[in-house]
C-alpha cells in the first residue's frame, strides 16, 4: 500500500515562510511526478506545484516567485517551500504522486492526508 506522509504545515505570519514535505512510504519502482495540491474553504482544489523525475517543474502562474517545489527521488520525499506567505495561501494543502509500482504495471496516483496552512494577517 503506498502512503504519503506529508508534515510541515503549520500557523504563520503573513510574510512568513514554512517548509511542507511529502514522503512516500512504500517500496515502489518509481515516482513519475510529485505535485501540491491546496484546497481554501469553500473552493475547489487547485495545483500549487508539480515535478517530474528529470527535475522539471510547473508552477500556478499566481504562485511562481514564492513557492520552490524539490524532489529527492532516492528517498522518496518531496517538498514545497513557501515564501512571503499571504492571507489568502491559507487552506489544506496536499501532496500527489503518480507511480509506478512495479515494471510494467501502469500508472497510478494517490494523495497524502492534507497538511493545513494558516497565514494570519
Amino acid at each position: 500500500q503506498v502512503q504519503l506522509v506529508e508534515s510541515g504545515g503549520g500557523l504563520v505570519q503573513a510574510g512568513g515562510s514554512l517548509r511542507l514535505s511529502c514522503v512516500v512510504s512504500a517500496s515502489i519502482f518509481s515516482i513519475n511526478v510529485m505535485g501540491w495540491y491546496r484546497q481554501a474553504a469553500g473552493k475547489q482544489r487547485e495545483l500549487v506545484a508539480s515535478i517530474t523525475s528529470g527535475g522539471s517543474t510547473n508552477y500556478t502562474d499566481s504562485l511562481k516567485g514564492r513557492f520552490t517545489i524539490s524532489r529527492d527521488n532516492a528517498k522518496k520525499t518531496g517538498w514545497l517551500q513557501m515564501d512571503s506567505l499571504k492571507p489568502e495561501d491559507t487552506g489544506v494543502y496536499y501532496c500527489k504522486v503518480r507511480v509506478r509500482v512495479r515494471p510494467g504495471i501502469p500508472l497510478s496516483d494517490y494523495w497524502g492526508q492534507g497538511t493545513q496552512v494558516t497565514v494570519s494577517s
